[in-house]
């Protein structure tokens, strides 16, 4: 039986237990939400529920700001990551089409990615 904790994407902790946790202001986190860096869930009172997952995508913000970065800049990061894994994925399901079709996709026409 799986249970909401063994979830890393389930919305457990308040703004609160995050801000203890990670030890942050409770704005900080409001802030992050509001430049759509992370986004919690909302509680049926409209409380802010923050995933595992979440957490440790607000510690890397914290590591990325204490290294600089501007909370723009960490929202460009965090996209272009999500299009690159997407992208990865494509690419992935691709070559095991080409595969189930016997073709080898190692084999193919024209430029290839540098290092390869």
């Amino acid at each position: 039986m799986k249970l909401p904790m063994d979830d890393e994407h389930a919305a457990l902790f308040t703004v609160g237990q995050v801000a203890d946790m990670l030890q942050v202001q409770q704005a900080f986190l409001r802030r992050i939400d509001t430049h759509q860096i992370v986004s919690p869930q909302r509680s049926a009172g409209g409380q802010r529920r923050y995933s595992r997952a979440e957490i440790g995508r607000i510690q890397q913000v914290v590591t990325m700001m204490g290294e600089g970065m501007t909370l723009p800049a960490i929202r460009r990061i965090f996209e272009l990551q999500h299009e690159l894994a997407e992208l990865t994925r494509e690419r992935d399901a691709l070559a095991a089409r080409l595969t189930a079709l016997g073709q080898d996709p190692a084999a193919r026409p024209g430029p290839r990615p540098a290092g390869e």
